[in-house]
C-alpha cells in the first residue's frame, strides 16, 4: 500500500472507532481497532523496502556535537531562526514570509560548561507525519533531540501546540512521558501469560489478547507494574517508540496583553519569551539545561588542580565512573585500577571507588591506572 492508501484505512478505522460505543463489552474491539491504526502509523513512518509514500523518514545529514541536541520544532514563522540567532549567534535566515528555513541549521550554545547543539529545523505543516512539507524529515530529526523546544505564536498557542504534538505522536514520539513500566518477554510456547503487580483499569485479559492477536503474538510473557492504557500497551509492543523532555516556548509575548500570558502561564512545561526583543533568553537556558538532566563532572590529573573549564557531561542517567572513563577515550576502562572521587557522591574525601561507582553533580574524577 503507498501512503494515500494506509491514510484512507486509517481514517476509515478511526471513523469506525468513532461509531463504536466505549464499554467494558467493546474494550477488546477497541484495542484491536487501535492495534491497526499503530500498525498502518508504522508502515507511514517506515515504508518496507523503502519504497512508497516518500521513502523512509530519514533525517537531515547534520553531524552530532556536543553533550547534547536540542530541536526547535514549530510551525512556519514563529520565530524559530531568531531564537537560534539570538542564542547561538548562527546565521539563520529570517524574512517576514513563510518557509524561510528549508533545511537544518545547526547552532552551539556553551552553558555551565556544557556543549549544547541546536537545531532550527523547517516548520512543520499539518501532515508532516504523512510526508508533507518536508515533515518526515524535520520529524526524524527531531526523534534524534535530547530535548524538544516547541517553539509557539504567544497569538494561537494552543491550536498549534495540539497540532504538532499530533504530528510527533504519529512519528511514533511521547512528549513530557515516562515509558510504561511493563515487561515484555516472547516466548516459543506457554500462551500470553499476564502478571499484575498493579491494578489494571484501562485494559482487561481479553484486551491484552485481541491486542496480542493482532501483532501474532502467540506466546509470551507480560509484567504489569503499572496502570498502563490501550496505547501505552501498544507502544511497549511496537517498541519503537521515542520518550522525549519538551518546552513549550511562547514566542512573540510582547503582542499580547497580560491577562492573556496570565492565561498561559496554567500551561505546563512552558516559558514565555520575545526573540525579537531577547525578554526572558537566561530563563529559557536555564530551563533547556534543566530538562536536558546532566551532570558535570570535573578531572584531575595527580598533582594538579581540577580542571574546572572543561568538565565531562554526562546524562544522569549513566553517570558511573565507567561511564566517565568512556566518555574521555573508550580504552581507559581497560588500564582502570580504582578512582579518587571527591564531591556529593564521595562519603569522605577523597573516597576511592571502582567502576560501578554513581557520580553527581560537579565531583571531581582521578582515575589511578593499572601499572
Amino acid at each position: 500500500m503507498n501512503a494515500e492508501q494506509i491514510n484512507l484505512k486509517i481514517k476509515e478505522i478511526e471513523d469506525e472507532m468513532a461509531r463504536t460505543q466505549k464499554n467494558k463489552a467493546t474494550n477488546a474491539h477497541m484495542g484491536l481497532l487501535k492495534a491497526k491504526i499503530a500498525k498502518l502509523k508504522r508502515q507511514l513512518v517506515d515504508p518496507p523496502g523503502g519504497g512508497g509514500g516518500g521513502g523512509k523518514g530519514d533525517g537531515f545529514d547534520v553531524n552530532r556535537t556536543g553533550d547534547a541536541r536540542i530541536g526547535l520544532v514549530g510551525f512556519p514563522s514563529v520565530g524559530k531562526s531568531t531564537l537560534l540567532s539570538v542564542m547561538t549567534g548562527t546565521f539563520s535566515e529570517i524574512a517576514a514570509y513563510e518557509f524561510t528555513t528549508l533545511t537544518c541549521i545547526p547552532g552551539i550554545i556553551r552553558h555551565q560548561g556544557a556543549k549544547l547543539q541546536m537545531l532550527d529545523l523547517p516548520g512543520i505543516i499539518e501532515g508532516a507525519a504523512d510526508g508533507k512539507g518536508r515533515g518526515r524529515q524535520v520529524i526524524s530529526t527531531a526523534r534524534t533531540c535530547n530535548v524538544i523546544v516547541m517553539v509557539l505564536d504567544a497569538a494561537k498557542p494552543l491550536t498549534h501546540k495540539a497540532l504538532i504534538e499530533h504530528e510527533l505522536e504519529g512519528f511514533g514520539m511521547r512528549l513530557n512521558k515516562t515509558p510504561p513500566n511493563i515487561t515484555y518477554k516472547k516466548k516459543d510456547t506457554g500462551g500470553v501469560n499476564v502478571v499484575q503487580n498493579a491494578p489494571l483499569t484501562h485494559l482487561t485479559p481479553d484486551t491484552i489478547k485481541a491486542i496480542c492477536k493482532e501483532y501474532r503474538i502467540v506466546s509470551a510473557d507480560f509484567i504489569f507494574r503499572c496502570d498502563a492504557t490501550m496505547d501505552e500497551f501498544i507502544d511497549v509492543i511496537e517498541g519503537n517508540r521515542v520518550y522525549v523532555p519538551c518546552i513549550y516556548v511562547m514566542n512573540k509575548i510582547d503582542a499580547i496583553f497580560l491577562e492573556e500570558l496570565e492565561l498561559l502561564d496554567q500551561v505546563q512545561h512552558y516559558c514565555p519569551i520575545s526573540g525579537n526583543l531577547k525578554w526572558n533568553l537566561e530563563g529559557l537556558l536555564e530551563k533547556v539545561w534543566e530538562y536536558c538532566d546532566m551532570v558535570r563532572v570535573y578531572t584531575k590529573p595527580k598533582g594538579t588542580d581540577p580542571d574546572w573549564n572543561d568538565p565531562v557531561v554526562l546524562p544522569r542517567k549513566k553517570r558511573t565512573v565507567e561511564a566517565f572513563c568512556n566518555r574521555i577515550h573508550r580504552d581507559m576502562i581497560k588500564n582502570f585500577k580504582h578512582a579518587m572521587v571527591w564531591g556529593q557522591s564521595a562519603k569522605h574525601r577523597p573516597q576511592r571507588v571502582g567502576k560501578d561507582h554513581v557520580l553527581e553533580d560537579e565531583d571531581v574524577v582521578q582515575i589511578v591506572k593499572k601499572v
